[in-house]
């Protein structure tokens, strides 16, 4: 019934979306005398805003046309170069330019589509040769495509890095950081020769003891089995994942507009007084964020609970007690990965200390291949995105790739 309910309304605030649109098209016409009237803008840009925040979305392009190499302009190609039921591996293909080192971007599979990462893929495109975890929308996942639960992520991350072929280098933003290091710590263990060449992990719930935030909260102060039975939903007969059981996107979406509202309030009121204004540059600067920001997409119910449960609820990383499909994940087989953690002073979702655990686990790793990097003033997603992460963050996680790839050049 809540699928339904909101299907409903979101069929209702379409039609409403559209209305708005024209309305203020009509106002803003230059052949209508009211658009010159004092109220004519004041209208259109209140027209404007709700068609905006009210219009349904899907899922979002990269639309990178083209990169700088060495000073030079070159055309960026995308490519599907492995495709899995619930996700499937992209690359950016620079035209002419071969080598460089192969970077995994891991995208969180958090409600967000991994588009919401286009700043961190465009920072690092120019010098290394990029790969993306794509992960697909669960309620367009068939039922017949079976189920995808944190065992299946890492199980897709190993495979991913196969297909990548070497030793990949890998960046894992927010929530991937947990499968990423399991998929580290199971693949050193192994010895496998497709293991990370290094290991970045940035704003991740390593370890939710340290630092709690609001997030860590919601997911603690209510037992396992009230996720189960209040915010697990299925999917309605229109999907082609009809029946599957999903967390909803629309669900996480509320829960992170409602941790700060009164932001979210701010950043309309300003886009509705630039509209006014007649400033459209900083107008649509707000919207470019809206669009990507409420393009949501759901988690199967597995995964969601799974996560729950071991990342948030019995923190069974960080206190060496996570298995994979029955083997034990050992932080302390981490031997040759080096590791950077990095942190926002200002992040609301995953608090100070818990991505840096990271590094205090892998207990066996020399202290020359640890990194820790907190980045001042920086909230979540100022850590991918944004000028901090083009000029400060991302020559940092450069660093540390060139860093290790002497050696790796040097063996090969």
């Amino acid at each position: 019934m809540l699928y339904d309910a909101y299907e409903v309304q979101r069929s209702l605030l379409t039609g409403a979306s559209t209305m708005a649109d024209i309305g203020a098209g009509l106002l803003n016409n230059p052949a209508n005398p009211f658009a010159y009237s004092h109220m004519g803008p004041i209208m259109a840009s209140a027209l404007q805003v709700f068609a905006h925040a009210s219009a349904p979305r899907g899922k979002p392009e990269f639309g990178f046309a083209t990169t700088m190499v060495d000073g030079r302009e070159v055309a960026v190609h995308e490519e599907i170069v492995l495709r899995k039921p619930f996700g499937q591996l992209k690359r950016f293909r620079r035209e002419g330019v071969e080598g460089g080192p192969k970077l995994l971007i891991v995208a969180p599979m958090s409600g967000h589509y991994a588009t919401l990462l286009r700043g961190t893929v465009e920072r690092m495109m120019p010098g290394h040769d990029v790969y993306i975890t794509d992960w697909r929308d669960a309620k367009l996942v068939s039922l017949a495509d079976g189920r995808f639960d944190l065992d299946d992520y890492v199980d897709y991350l190993v495979e991913f890095m196969e297909h990548i072929g070497g030793r990949p280098h890998v960046l894992a933003v927010c929530q991937p950081s947990v499968p990423a290091y399991a998929a580290a710590a199971l693949m050193s263990a192994n010895r496998h020769p497709n293991r990370p060449a290094t290991l970045t992990l940035m704003g991740g719930p390593i370890d939710t003891r340290e630092a709690p935030t609001e997030v860590n909260t919601v997911a603690t102060q209510r037992p396992f089995s009230w996720f189960k039975s209040n915010v697990i939903a299925t999917v309605p007969y229109t999907y082609p994942g009809s029946g599957r059981k999903v967390y909803p996107g629309f669900l996480q979406l509320a829960g992170f507009m409602a941790m700060n509202f009164g932001n979210h309030l701010v950043s309309h009121w300003g886009m509705f007084k630039h509209l006014v204004e007649g400033d459209g540059d900083s107008a649509d600067a707000t919207m470019a964020f809206y669009e990507e920001y409420r393009s949501v997409c759901d988690m199967t119910a597995e995964f969601y609970l799974q996560t729950i449960d071991v990342v948030f609820q019995r923190h069974l990383l960080p206190k060496g007690e996570m298995t994979h499909r029955g083997v034990a994940v050992d932080p302390a087989a981490i031997t040759d990965i080096p590791l950077l953690a990095i942190e926002g002073e200002r992040d609301d979702i995953s608090g100070l200390g818990q991505t840096k655990a990271a590094l205090d686990i892998a207990t066996r790793l020399p202290a020359s291949d640890k990194r820790y990097y907190m980045a001042e003033g920086v909230g979540h997603y100022g850590i991918f995105h944004g000028s901090k992460w083009r000029t400060k963050i991302a020559p940092i996680v450069e660093e540390w790739i060139a860093r290790a790839e002497a050696p790796l050049a040097k063996a090969a």
